[in-house]
């Protein structure tokens, strides 16, 4: 017996796979991917990361390899960390013309000049105590901090990053560095801000990757507390008022609110970074046939997207452009 009160329709529009596609709301495309890379000292490296399966550490001579691969796939960006081999109190080798990172940019754009070169700017993965800036009586300096940052940026800016991508969440730091890149002539370099960056347990596995973990304490004194909302907005207008072109939110996936809520009120492109831990536990699941890979992660893309991403970091990027390019998207 049918009710007699009026009731919608909603399952016409989901009945067949064509009318599905036709009202579609949020879409992924390969060109929203950013596809992390991490480099390291000496030839013909490409170690592989242990809690990443799939993601490895590149010499320069292999990293050639993995971005013509990465080319292929039509993924058009790219953001690089690097590991010295000698690391110090102050992360010298972050600001160095000749470091690791500066040399993994200017052959990545002479091998492919459209390629767009994201250089991540931090000093965890280039300091002996593993934390992101100068440490002082087991405190970060942030005031210090900050000259050695700008340092870093000015010189992965003449190495050819299209974008400078700080992490290291240290106070006034997209200030610090938009003055050092105008100052220097790169007044047309972007800045990608980790705006909203919270202290979170999913970054462990790139910790591994980095070779970044702190010698000791932890980064809560300058990353955010996961119980806050509030505090990203106080974060993202710090760093719009301080000229930030994009805003990173990192973690993505326990954090969708929060890419929402900066959707909302901020008009820069929204940049989700879904990290290192996030990937593993799909990873690790799809490995033990607990889970169907390909569908988890394209669930979960579009889910930051939907949560109002413009783009999306990410270590699935290649098998998610395969995915699409099998589709035909």
């Amino acid at each position: 017996m049918y009710p007699t009160i009026p009731f919608d329709r909603h399952r016409r529009l989901r009945r067949t796979p064509a009318l599905r596609s036709m009202v579609r709301e949020t879409h992924l495309h390969v060109e929203d991917f950013i596809y992390p890379v991490f480099v390291v000292e000496g030839e013909g490296v490409k170690n592989p990361i242990a809690s990443m399966p799939g993601i490895f550490q590149f010499s320069l001579d292999e990293l050639k390899k993995e971005i013509d691969e990465v080319v292929s796939l039509g993924i058009k960006s790219v953001i690089f960390f690097g590991i010295p081999d000698v690391k110090d109190a102050v992360g010298s080798q972050a600001y160095c013309s000749t470091g690791i990172v500066q040399r993994a940019i200017s052959q990545s754009k002479e091998q492919y000049p459209d390629l767009v070169a994201v250089a991540d700017t931090c000093l965890c993965e280039y300091t002996d105590h593993g934390h992101c800036g100068v440490l002082e009586d087991g405190y970060v300096n942030n005031d210090e901090s900050l000259v050695l940052l700008a340092k870093t940026a000015v010189s992965q800016a003449k190495a050819g990053a299209d974008i400078i991508a700080p992490s290291n969440m240290m106070d006034g730091f997209v200030a610090t560095i938009r003055q050092a890149l105008d100052e220097a002539g790169f007044e047309n370099i972007p800045v990608m801000s980790y705006a909203v960056k919270y202290a979170s347990a999913f970054y462990g596995p790139f910790r591994e990757a980095a070779q970044s973990a702190p010698g000791q304490g932890d980064r809560k004194a300058y990353q955010m507390d996961p119980a806050n909302r509030l505090e990203a907005f106080r974060e993202a207008e710090s760093d719009t008022m301080e000229g930030a072109d994009f805003l990173i939110i990192k973690p993505a996936l326990s954090y969708l609110d929060i890419i929402r809520d900066i959707r909302n009120n901020y008009h820069q492109p929204i940049v989700a970074y879904n990290v290192s831990g996030e990937y593993a536990m799909v990873k690790a699941a799809a490995i033990n046939g607990w889970v169907d890979e390909k569908k988890i992660v394209m669930e979960k893309l579009i889910s930051m997207k939907r949560a109002g991403a413009d783009m999306i970091m990410t270590y699935h990027a290649k098998d998610a452009a395969k995915w699409l390019l099998e589709e035909g998207k």
